[in-house]
């Protein structure tokens, strides 16, 4: 035999001492096993309940988020062409495509059915984002939802 056949002979008879050796102690720890399976386990502990949002809720902004990605929260409004209502909801938010971790929004319950259309239809059409430049539409979005 080369030395080769010679350590990998030994490397295996010591991977099958190993099995056997984990083979024959599981076996004998079956029994043990079984005895515990059979005591009746305690019942678990009630899921604790997502965490809901209710009327004047207020959002804290972690680092990355954005306006989309917070509306489209299901805590908040499951729809990411809802961000205009949180927009318009709060006024420190100078520039729509710039928010900061930290910072507390106010997300409103009690819009209509036209309020959120309007907020879905701005979302659309708006166009792309500007970062540092607050786009006219906006300017023009904020003003009309605070007339509503």
């Amino acid at each position: 035999m080369t030395r080769l056949e010679t350590t990998l002979k030994t490397v295996l008879v010591g991977l099958a001492s190993v099995v056997i050796a984990t083979g024959c102690a599981t076996a004998k720890q079956a029994p043990q096993a079984a005895t515990a399976a059979a005591a009746p386990a305690p019942a678990p502990a009630p899921a604790p309940a997502p965490a809901e949002t209710v009327p004047g809720d207020v959002h804290v902004v972690q680092a990355g988020e954005c306006l989309w990605c917070i509306s489209e929260k299901i805590t908040i409004y499951a729809d990411p062409y809802q961000w205009p209502l949180i927009y318009a909801a709060n006024p420190q938010i100078k520039d729509a495509d710039l928010i900061y971790p930290g910072q507390e929004l106010t997300i409103r319950r009690d819009m209509s059915g036209d309020e959120i259309i309007a907020a879905r239809n701005h979302a659309r059409t708006r166009g792309a984002w500007t970062l540092g430049v607050v786009e006219d539409s906006d300017v023009q979005y904020r003003a009309m939802a605070a007339g509503n």
